[in-house]
Parts: C-alpha cells; structure tokens; sequence
C-alpha cells in the first residue's frame, strides 16, 4: 500500500511532500456591471442591439468574451503561495488620514 501522492503548488511549481501542510483553494471571478453606457442605466433596446452587433463583429471568440466574465480556478497552494495570496486579497488599511 503506498502513502498519498505528493502534490504540486499550482502557484510556483513546488513539490509539497504529504508530511507538509498545504492549502486548497477555488477562485471564482465574476464581471458585473451595474450600468451600461453613460446613459444612468436607460438603455435602449436600440443601445443593446447596437453593443451586441459590435461585440459580434469584434475580433474576440465567445470563449474569449466567456473567460472575461467567468473565470474559476482550484487547486492547492503551499504555505509560501498562501501568505502571498492572503496578502493579495486582503483588504488595504484604512488609510491613516492627512499627514
């Protein structure tokens, strides 16, 4: 019977032994837009058809267009990766005010 696998930090590249400790993840990356154009969110239906023509005839595949507005990883992370990522995503401080 062998042990678990050793995994791979999909981060750098690093061999995680199955005695280190490691980090599974899932990012999900979502667009939104709460107001097209500069029209304070009226848009027409002319407008709307106006956009998806050029979005049509534009040079991006719909899988190109798909990945901008969805896009989702997993994976695992080892413990270096992880403070990078928790430092990434964390909230910036409140600034301290005027100097």
């Amino acid at each position: 019977m062998s042990g678990p696998r050793p995994k791979t930090c999909d981060s750098c590249g690093r061999g995680i032994a199955p005695s280190e400790v490691y980090y599974r993840f899932t990012l999900v990356l979502e667009g939104e837009q709460d107001v097209l154009g500069s029209s304070a969110g009226e848009g027409s239906t002319d407008e709307l058809a106006a956009l998806l023509k050029q979005l049509e005839q534009g040079p991006e595949s719909p899988q190109e267009w798909e990945d901008q507005v969805h896009w989702e990883r997993s994976g695992v992370v080892c413990t270096a990766c992880r403070s990078v990522v928790v430092r990434t995503l964390s909230a910036p401080p409140d600034p301290a005010g005027p100097h």
